[in-house]
């Protein structure tokens, strides 16, 4: 018997990685109200024209049928199961999770099934889920997986900057007056995530700006923390993160992969938003 990493489609880990470390994804989805289309089966260019044609979607949770699937298809063979899943503050896939699993266990009574709160999405997500699926091919047992997972969530930080604050209006993350005087002023908020919610770390004149206060930011952490990984995040703005990533390697000689961030994160900021996940040495919080 083996242990099972299952996470959600806002990790954004690519499905060579997924193979390699034996990671099952379900799907979040995003609806017009002509159409739904799994988050896993459109990319950022199509979703953005049909947002600017049809206005701002609305996403919801992976279906009940497909959790529960996914989640029988590990124990049937006998397997345990540590589900990864983004901050029940931002959607309902966490409870959804542990309904699911009361499922599971009227049918499979000896099942040991986890379901995790990471208290984020994206590659903060992602690298707790890493961390996971790593673990689990090390053969670590399932509460050891839990540990190494929770601890990868208690050293990462995403740092995250629109282009404009737009996307945040539409998406009612912000209001109407502060988003236009925000867009005259070249007013940039750096968003993170904390206690499961998006926050404002600081604002600053300008995106270059702003890019230069994230840097100073992870420069800071890393000396404290001692850097371990990082990701550039990007939507539709690859050369941007590309010189990006070229900063941090200059700055800290560490090599930042390139992941897009899909469109049920990326609807409530919108294209050209970019930013980092790290992870660290030392605890962070």
């Amino acid at each position: 018997m083996s242990v099972k990493i299952l996470t959600d489609s806002t990790s954004y880990l690519s499905e060579e990685i997924c193979k390699q470390l034996d990671i099952r994804k379900v799907s979040l989805s995003v609806s017009w109200n002509d159409i739904s289309i799994k988050e896993v089966d459109i990319n950022n260019e199509d979703f953005y024209r049909m947002m600017k044609e049809k206005g701002i979607p609305k996403s919801s949770q992976p279906s009940i049928g497909e959790m529960l699937e996914e989640m029988k298809k590990v124990v049937a063979n006998g397997d345990s199961l540590v589900c990864i899943f983004l901050s029940s503050e931002m959607s309902g896939t966490y409870s959804s999770a542990l309904m699911v699993k009361e499922m599971v266990l009227e049918e499979y009574k000896d099942a040991q099934i986890e379901i995790i709160d990471s208290r984020s999405n994206c590659m903060q997500l992602g690298f707790a889920v890493i961390a996971g699926a790593k673990a689990a091919k090390e053969g670590k047992t399932l509460n050891e997986i839990v540990e190494i997972v929770n601890q990868n969530l208690k050293r990462s930080r995403f740092l995250f900057i629109p282009d404009n604050l737009e996307y945040l209006k539409k998406g009612g993350r912000i209001g109407g007056a502060k988003a236009l005087i925000g867009n005259l002023l070249k007013i940039i908020p750096i968003l993170t995530v904390e206690d499961g919610k998006t926050a404002i770390l600081t604002k600053v004149r300008t995106k270059k700006n702003a890019v230069a206060a994230m840097i100073e930011k992870l420069v800071r952490d890393s000396s404290i923390y001692g850097l371990k990984e990082i990701v550039v995040h990007h939507i539709n703005c690859f050369i941007e993160a590309l010189d990006l990533s070229k900063l941090i390697e200059e700055k800290l000689g560490i090599k930042a992969d390139i992941v897009d961030i899909g469109p049920v994160i990326g609807l409530h900021v919108g294209p050209g938003a970019i930013g980092f996940v790290y992870y660290t040495e030392m605890d962070m919080r």
